[in-house]
């Protein structure tokens, strides 16, 4: 697909995500749903479609490591040594969450983050300006999508948006490695990234 219809993509997708709406797009990792994360009426309609309780963790994408502080009280130094060296996906669940919608922060305040390299979610993470929800395009505990045509009728229908860009992308997606933050520089792995 050339770039000017990832363009228009983009556009249609922020529209939707700046009224509230849900999305279903391609990330840096496997197709996912996506909502503006400073909205709370989005990301419980979003929680409802997953059928996940609300609360549980779920991330959010940015475009680059200059908008963490916006969204963080205080960024570790190692949180951007790590995204400088990651080759591959990585979130980071950092303490002291804020600017984002409630619904999106668990008990221990902290939020996970990827900064998406992705040339579509990068896009459309610039173009939007804010932080965009991403779960995986699936009902909870059903398996993740690799690919487009593994996500159910179910999650298609309960989204206002499409994208069309990478649909016929037969490149198998995987999950990112986790690495959580804490305090004083002490950091745990969730989850090892991939060979």
């Amino acid at each position: 697909m050339s770039s000017i219809k990832m363009e228009e993509d983009v556009a249609k997708a922020c529209q939707v995500l700046r009224q509230g709406g849900l999305i279903l797009y391609p990330t840096d990792t496997v197709w996912g749903i996506g909502c503006d994360a400073t909205r709370g009426e989005a990301v419980r309609r979003l929680y409802a479609l997953k059928r996940r309780e609300l609360g549980r963790p779920m991330l959010v994408l940015m475009d680059s490591p200059d908008r963490l502080g916006l969204y963080v009280e205080h960024v570790p130094d190692i949180a951007y040594d790590l995204l400088e060296a990651a080759d591959k996906p990585l979130t980071l669940i950092l303490p002291g969450a804020k600017n984002l919608t409630p619904e999106l922060i668990p008990e221990n305040g902290s939020i996970g983050i990827r900064i998406t390299r992705e040339p579509f979610s990068q896009a459309l993470c610039h173009r939007f300006g804010k932080p965009i929800v991403s779960t995986s395009a699936n009902i909870s505990d059903e398996p993740s999508p690799s690919i487009f045509e593994q996500i159910s009728e179910v999650v298609r229908q309960g989204v206002d948006y499409i994208v069309r860009y990478r649909q016929d992308d037969l490149t198998q997606g995987h999950p990112s490695a986790i690495i959580e933050l804490g305090e004083g520089g002490l950091f745990r792995i969730i989850r090892d990234p991939l060979p």
